[in-house]
């Protein structure tokens, strides 16, 4: 396929695609025509973190190696790191970056090399300024390596997709009931849940229905409810616990925090952080917060999604806090007119006529706990 093609086959599944599924199917089948590839990693991400949420899709790559990609990613240097290509140049071959010195890469030694991958493809899908989905692409030592032109091509279906991703974010509707109370995992280096409370229990199930805990044994007197050696941890909570691990030995600056939607498309948060037995010991096992998002949580996320500039969002977030256009020209160190004119942009881009369209729309819309009218200040 020429890279027209490529392009005007991608813009028509994400035009015609009814569902995130659809879409990751869609386009997936669209790339393995346009780039041919023997295995593929697919998912869209928290634009903010870069940690990767639904939609997912994993073809042809080992499971049990899931831990292994995370760790990597967060732990060792290398080349065409997701950060990296979020903040580059959106795409990037392994075999070409190294110059055919494969074994300076970790990735390369602990994921593709044992599954029998011999090279890599990796890109960033954008809208805006952020990035809301990647994908890696995987060949054999039968195949050629990936080319330039391939790299190419994935560079010209960057916008496109990740529009479609972006769009996805921002349809979702969180508003249906939560459980209340947080819940509270305990993960072992073996990624086992080795503790838990019922509520952790019951956001598993919202957020990934196929769990069962049926056949363990629950204490309703003991906060640590669950102890079931069988039940793995789900594999979109890797990279989170990863993340928690980096951070604990220096290696990340944030600590490990995820926004994502659950099957019924409401908005979670996890935290996760280390523990150790003591301070001798080394931290091992994970501690995993899930509780419902809270407007403060996701209010960055779905104005993102909106492809509002920098200053369009400061414009937004002093409109949120009821500022007038000159509390917000003064806050911001611009003239009342400059305001206006961002503010008539923005509401072009969220497609309002009112500030209080405006925050019904961005807040309202989107979260458990929309903000109160008494917030917005109509001038």
């Amino acid at each position: 396929m020429t890279p027209d093609r490529v392009l005007n086959s991608v813009e028509g599944v994400c035009r015609d695609a009814t569902t995130s599924d659809e879409l990751l199917s869609g386009i997936a089948d669209t790339i393995h025509r346009a780039i041919p590839h023997d295995g593929a990693v697919w998912f869209g991400v928290d634009p903010l973190t870069l940690l990767g949420t639904a939609p997912s899709r994993v073809e042809r790559l080992d499971p049990g190696l899931c831990d292994t990609f995370w760790h990597l990613e967060f732990h060792e240097q290398d080349v065409c790191l997701f950060a990296d290509l979020a903040h580059g140049e959106g795409a990037g071959a392994m075999r070409h970056s190294l110059d055919n010195r494969m074994g300076r890469s970790p990735r390369y030694r602990d994921f593709l090399q044992p599954q029998g991958y011999q090279d890599e493809l990796r890109g960033v899908f954008r809208s805006g300024e952020s990035t809301w989905g990647m994908v890696g692409l995987y060949r054999e030592s039968a195949h050629q390596p990936f080319s330039a032109e391939d790299v190419s091509i994935l560079k010209s279906v960057s916008r496109p997709i990740g529009a479609a991703l972006c769009t996805y974010v921002r349809q979702s509707a969180p508003w249906l009931t939560q459980p209340s109370a947080p819940g509270l995992l305990i993960v072992n280096p073996a990624g086992h849940i080795i503790a838990s409370n019922n509520e952790a229990m019951n956001w598993l199930r919202e957020l990934w229905p196929c769990v069962e805990d049926s056949k363990a044994e629950l204490d309703p007197n003991d906060l640590f409810s669950l102890r079931n050696e069988k039940l793995q941890v789900p594999t979109a909570l890797y990279a989170l616990i990863s993340r928690s691990r980096a951070f604990a030995s220096g290696r990340e600056s944030a600590p490990a925090r995820l926004r994502l939607r659950d099957a019924r498309d409401r908005w979670l948060v996890l935290h996760a952080s280390t523990l150790a037995k003591s301070e001798a010991d080394a931290a091992d096992d994970v501690a995993i917060v899930i509780e419902a998002a809270k407007s403060a949580e996701i209010a960055p996320i779905i104005i993102e999604a909106y492809s509002l500039t920098r200053r369009e969002r400061d414009v937004v977030a002093a409109i949120a806090q009821g500022g007038s256009t000159t509390e917000i020209a003064a806050k911001l160190f611009l003239s009342p007119h400059t305001v206006r004119d961002h503010i008539k942009t923005v509401f072009e881009k969220v497609g309002v006529s009112s500030r209080g369209e405006l925050v019904a729309k961005l807040f309202g819309e989107h979260y458990a706990d929309p903000l109160h009218a008494s917030m917005v200040h109509v001038d």
